[in-house]
């Protein structure tokens, strides 16, 4: 602990509000609140913790603090702290998916769709489906029985859909609006139980069709039915009031915290969703946090009434979300919750070996990497591959991991510019001043640790920009590799030299894991450049191909060959004209012809 967190701790005032923790680069990791904020921000420096808590602790080089008024005003606070600075810490705050609904439109001719945003546009939603797939397969379902509108054509200009028979509103005498609001009552109904009628009557027209021995017809209703069973399979857990309801229960062991929500609509358990996260606070306040974050930050429609354990402090989400939160004492709906906790105890003992050997995996992993280089533990890792086939089309590629796990979002690919012939150290050069050029530039987050896919001549170009140029002071590695192209040695230092990692360990399978990911990105880059500036050079060489042509072949065929191979009643579909066609094809096929004499009489 530095002498300033000393000082701030001994002046905390005994009052609710938020507190931000920051690293040494100033970065907020971690965002909390308290109804007594000298108690909760002293804690974390007084006593003993597990691992996960001690690593924050570890990093934590300063803390702010803002007071507010009151416990509510400090959720909502910490809410939005965490919305704008996405501490790195505050993980089960991310998730920010939304679950698909299915809508039926107000227009003229009304739409079934799925979607993921509710709207106050007069439309009818039903759901949520966190089951994206069962939504899909109701959409389905209600598509064949139903026949909504599935296109824009005007009257009279019939989509397949019409001759479906799934979409009436093409046809010559579109549907009234009292019709379509027949169907959407019908949709409404099966969509809220009434659905055993209709498989009543389709069981009944399957056994006709069967009995006329139309067999495929047959097979059709059969499928449907099928279907509906699938889909709307009753469930064994209703409740008589038919009123929609969120069921939440939570479990926490060993710092980690697993939330189950079961949505009951209609009076039944329709799905449910499950969140496991570690947590740094008490578990009461995490789990109201993340309750207030469920349904005001990932947008998730408030039902009539929540339903929680006992014990929970109903008073400030009611206040939150406006809306009822119980916590039952007896009967069906404390059956629930219960079963809502014992379905989070399941789930997080179930996954917890999983999570450990995870952990293992990223985050021990990478604290032991800082440990073998006596650094502090490198969180954010960018590394740098070069490609290129002697010197043509040289490109490089940088991939990032932060905590030991890929971020595809922060990879970069980058066109060599200012360098002629298979120069890697002249390539690497480039490629490190124009990434951390952009860094300084635009004050983007600066890496823990820089790795270099190459020994120690990559590494010296690349510490000449980064120090030299730069002025900047990052740890940078290089890695080697055998004979077979496999991870070999982790150099560090000045002069490098091997760092010693077994081979068996984690911290070394990690290496090799970014090794082989900056490798294969840097491949698939350079092999895309390739193919296409290669379709490119040839065409141009061509009589009769300009701009447009070249365009248009390059969409519709994905090498030279399977042009070359095209009959000229697939240029004239593209219309291009037959004896261009023809020209293009002789061309193609003569310097294919040319290339493989080359190769023979290099083997000679």
């Amino acid at each position: 602990m530095n002498q300033r967190i000393k000082e701030k701790l001994a002046i905390l005032p005994g009052q609710p509000g938020c507190y931000l923790m920051k690293d040494k680069h100033g970065t907020i990791i971690y965002v909390g609140k308290s109804k007594l904020l000298k108690n909760r921000v002293r804690s974390y420096f007084t006593g003993a913790h597990d691992r996960k808590t001690q690593r924050l602790v570890q990093e934590i080089d300063d803390f702010e603090y803002i007071i507010t008024s009151s416990e509510m005003e400090a959720l909502i606070l910490e809410m939005n702290l965490i919305k704008k600075y996405d501490p790195r810490y505050n993980v089960m705050l991310k998730d920010d998916k939304s679950y698909p609904y299915l809508k039926i439109t107000s227009e003229r001719h009304p739409r079934l769709l799925i979607t993921r945003q509710v709207k106050k546009d007069k439309g009818k939603y039903f759901g949520p489906y966190p089951n994206v797939i069962a939504a899909r397969e109701t959409k389905k379902l209600l598509d064949r029985l139903y026949p909504l509108r599935k296109c824009n054509n005007p009257p009279g200009r019939y989509c397949l859909y019409y001759h479906l028979g799934q979409c009436l509103a093409c046809s010559e005498n579109p549907p009234s609006a009292e019709v379509y609001r027949e169907i959407i009552q019908s949709i409404t109904s099966f969509l809220h139980g009434g659905y055993k009628e209709i498989k009543k009557e389709l069981v009944q027209k399957m056994t006709r069709a069967s009995e006329e021995l139309h067999f495929e017809r047959a097979s059709e209703y059969r499928d449907l039915i099928r279907n509906i069973e699938i889909v709307m399979e009753q469930q064994k857990i209703t409740l008589n009031d038919n009123a929609d309801r969120d069921v939440f229960g939570y479990y926490v062991d060993k710092g980690w915290m697993c939330v189950q929500v079961f949505f009951v609509r209609q009076g039944k358990l329709i799905e449910r969703d499950v969140s496991l996260f570690p947590f740094f606070d008490e578990a009461e306040e995490t789990f109201i946090t993340f309750i207030g974050r469920f349904y005001l930050h990932r947008n998730h429609p408030k039902p009539k009434q929540i339903l929680l354990p006992v014990g929970t402090d109903t008073s400030m989400l009611e206040e939150l979300l406006e809306i009822n939160v119980s916590t039952p004492l007896r009967g069906k709906k404390k059956e629930l919750v219960q079963l809502a906790m014992e379905n989070a105890k399941a789930s997080l003992t179930q996954k917890f070996s999983l999570i450990e050997r995870d952990e293992e995996r990223t985050v021990i992993a990478m604290d032991k990497l800082g440990e073998a280089l006596l650094i502090e533990t490198p969180h954010r890792i960018e590394t740098f591959d070069n490609s290129n086939i002697q010197g043509s089309d040289p490109v490089s590629a940088m991939v990032v991991f932060i905590d030991g796990k890929p971020d595809k979002r922060e990879y970069r690919k980058y066109k060599i510019r200012g360098v002629k012939g298979p120069d890697d150290y002249e390539t690497m050069r480039e490629v490190i001043r124009r990434r951390y050029t952009r860094v300084l530039k635009e004050n983007l987050p600066l890496p823990d640790l820089i790795i270099v896919d190459g020994g120690r001549g990559q590494m010296s170009a690349a510490k000449d920009v980064l120090e030299d140029e730069l002025g900047l002071d990052i740890p940078l590695c290089g890695l080697a590799k055998d004979d077979r192209h496999k991870t070999s040695e982790l150099l560090y230092g000045d002069p490098p030299e091997v760092v010693q990692l077994s081979r068996k360990s984690q911290e070394f399978y990690l290496v090799q894991r970014i090794q082989d990911e900056v490798h294969r990105f840097a491949i698939t880059f350079h092999r895309q450049l390739r193919g296409k500036n290669l379709l490119q050079s040839e065409l141009d060489k061509i009589p009769g191909v300009g701009a447009k042509r070249r365009k248009l072949l390059l969409t519709h065929f994905a090498s030279i060959q399977e042009i070359a191979k095209a009959d000229v009643t697939h240029f004239r579909k593209l219309g291009i004209p037959k004896n261009t066609a023809e020209q293009i094809i002789a061309y193609l096929n003569k310097e294919m012809a040319d290339e493989t004499n080359e190769v023979k009489e290099d083997d000679e």
